[in-house]
């Protein structure tokens, strides 16, 4: 029988391709023992035990950035860590480790490494992490989720998608999705999010210029998220919400996006085939714009950067885009061209190969 450990977390970035992969591996090989390792602090805490898989922990170790205490304390802690997570190898005869970034993901390849465990690797992001950067140098198996990764050993394998996204059947869904925002069959709808924290800016552009929008002949489906709300003028064919659990039918329904370019976001427009005006996050290391360069390069996705995705844009910019329905349909299919459905699938045959190339080592020291 065989063990995956599947290490990573921290983010929901992170932890939700995790998911996707470990349910595939798990409908191949229903015998099999999945186990995910991450932190107590992380978002798996909560989200790993939910979907039915045995979380082991070790403690958050964030890489220094600048010399201080944290630093001269690094390196001891960072053998804790990898000795731990050698001892939790050994402890469940773990056959392979399945990175994905974060907080975990390093000490695993360390100690996969030292421990003769063959490894892979996903990543999310078009541009890699400093874990992944570092366990790519000990495997030939990498997986990345764009062509545009420069990452050594990278291959693309796309997004390993929930399977509600990857088996979404867009036009039988999209009567009852219209329905379930209380949204007309007869017209467009342009997707806005910035996700579940939410964009202020976004969402405050698009809130100002809505009437706008609407006079285009669109209809708004606005999720907010939790941090950005704005006041709803309840005007017909708009549908504001807070948050979304039922994002699939929310793309179902998504005749363009406005939305930041976080990997994940990304990913599943292009999946959908679902054309986009990505606003990238301003903070940070400039990750969301190029996550999105790949979808702007092909021709499916318009970037605009933070500061410039204002109310006068969306009255000046988006409506001659929303009038041009030919223009529309090209960039649909561009997303599509470039999208992959079959992430998670394409990543379970990545880790097959890593094991499998256990059995050959094995064979050939024989």
């Amino acid at each position: 029988m065989t063990t995956y450990l599947l290490a990573g977390g921290g983010t929901a970035g992170h932890v939700n391709p995790l998911l996707a992969t470990a349910d595939a591996l798990r409908a191949r090989d229903p015998e099999a023992t999945v186990l995910v390792l991450g932190t107590a602090e992380g978002i798996e805490a909560r989200l790993v035990p939910a979907r039915g898989y045995e979380l082991l922990t070790i403690p958050r170790l964030p890489f220094p950035r600048r010399p201080n205490a944290d630093a001269l304390r690094f390196p001891r802690a960072w053998r804790a860590s990898v000795a731990r997570t050698r001892a939790l190898l050994r402890e469940h005869r773990v056959d392979v480790v399945v990175g994905f970034g974060g907080y975990a993901s390093a000490p695993a390849y360390r100690a996969a490494r030292a421990e003769g465990i063959p490894i892979a690797i996903h990543e999310q992001n078009a541009k890699p992490g400093f874990a992944n950067r570092m366990g790519a140098a000990l495997t030939p198996f990498v997986g990345v989720t764009f062509a545009s990764t420069r990452l050594r050993h990278g291959r693309v394998v796309g997004m390993p998608l929930r399977r509600e996204i990857a088996d979404l059947d867009v036009p039988a869904a999209r009567t009852a999705a219209r329905a379930f925002f209380g949204l007309d069959d007869r017209r467009p709808v342009l997707l806005v999010t910035g996700g579940s924290i939410g964009a202020k800016r976004l969402n405050e552009s698009v809130s100002t210029e809505i009437a706008v929008l609407l006079g285009s002949g669109w209809q708004v489906l606005h999720i907010t998220g939790s941090r950005a709300p704005v006041t709803d003028p309840q005007l017909d064919g708009y549908r504001l919400l807070e948050y979304c659990d039922r994002m699939e039918l929310a793309l179902a329904i998504a005749d363009l996006a406005v939305s930041r370019a976080g990997a994940s976001t990304v990913a599943e427009l292009e999946a959908l085939g679902i054309p986009a005006v990505f606003v990238p996050y301003a903070v940070g290391n400039g990750e969301q714009a190029v996550n999105a360069r790949d979808a702007v390069d092909a021709g499916g996705a318009i970037v605009v950067a933070d500061a410039a995705f204002d109310p006068d844009y969306v009255r000046t910019e988006l409506p001659p885009l929303l009038a041009d329905r030919a223009r529309l349909a090209h960039m649909a299919a561009s997303m599509a061209s470039i999208g992959h459905r079959d992430g998670a699938e394409r990543m379970a045959d990545l880790v097959a190969e890593a094991l499998a190339s256990r059995s050959a080592s094995s064979a050939a020291a024989q």
